[in-house]
């Protein structure tokens, strides 16, 4: 493979340019929201059903104001929902809300301390998603055989956490990540726990085929700025891993020039 601007995330037939997917969440306001993302360069973003206005609330501003569907690709996603039964409701309602849209987000939460996903639930609300005709994106655990049965399900993308929600703690687990990468028939992409620039390359020199991420960029001190260094880091972070980096070596490093050939020092005055 060669590193080149034409290499496009691929994900239920359609080309995205972006590797990255951003949340609508936890900004100050949506101008603010469209700032991030105008600097993050994404195309799909994140919305929160239960907690965000896209016509549901008549009366109130809609997100779809500042971030139009002719503009992006939304990806309603199911936040806050605790179980199967849940999960699928909030997603038909996003469906008819968003005139037939089929491309979602699944998430099912444990327990509200942790956000860990509840994965007998998310394994349940799939395959209701999938047989009703969406097209959906998973969050799950790191576990590469739970990873695997989303995907036999009929998930068009698996999203293993790096960290908890919220935590910006970055890549606690990158074996299973690569597990899960080197078995995946599907884009695989990291959601939650990236902190900063760094986290979102490490993903995509691992062989993520994309990072998904929000308080990250909206809980910075500078959320424009950073939405901006996110943009760069995963660009980088996909170049290096198609580029090959060089092999870790436990041993003395190799000199970076030859040493043959090299004029011998006189032998005599």
């Amino acid at each position: 493979m060669t590193a080149t601007s034409n290499d496009p995330l691929v994900i239920a037939g359609t080309a995205y340019q972006s590797r990255l997917l951003v949340g609508t969440g936890k900004y100050q306001d949506f101008a603010q929201t469209r700032q991030a993302i105008d600097a993050s360069g994404a195309q799909i973003v994140t919305v929160a059903i239960r907690r965000t206005n896209i016509g549901q609330n008549a009366n109130e501003p809609s997100l779809l104001e500042h971030l139009p569907a002719e503009q992006f690709t939304l990806l309603p996603n199911t936040a806050g929902c605790y179980n199967a039964d849940d999960a699928v409701r909030t997603l038909r309602l996003a469906r008819e809300l968003l005139d037939g849209h089929k491309l979602v987000k699944l998430e099912v939460l444990g327990d509200a301390h942790t956000l860990f996903p509840n994965m007998p639930e998310t394994l349940a609300a799939a395959k209701t998603l999938v047989a009703d005709g969406f097209h959906v994106m998973v969050y799950c655990t790191d576990d590469p055989v739970q990873c695997r049965m989303l995907e036999d399900i009929g998930c068009v993308a698996v999203m293993p956490l790096a960290s908890l929600i919220g935590s910006g703690m970055g890549i606690l687990n990158p074996w299973n990540l690569r597990l899960i990468i080197d078995q995946a028939r599907v884009p695989v992409l990291v959601d939650a726990g990236v902190g900063t620039a760094s986290d979102a390359a490490i993903a995509m020199e691992l062989g993520c085929d994309g990072v998904l991420m929000n308080t990250a960029i909206a809980g910075a001190t500078h959320p424009v700025l950073m939405a901006s260094a996110m943009n760069k880091a995963v660009q980088a972070g996909r170049e290096a891993y198609l580029a090959g980096r060089v092999p870790r070596k436990t041993y003395a490093a190799a000199p970076s020039s030859p040493t043959s050939g090299l004029i011998s020092p006189a032998t005599s005055k």
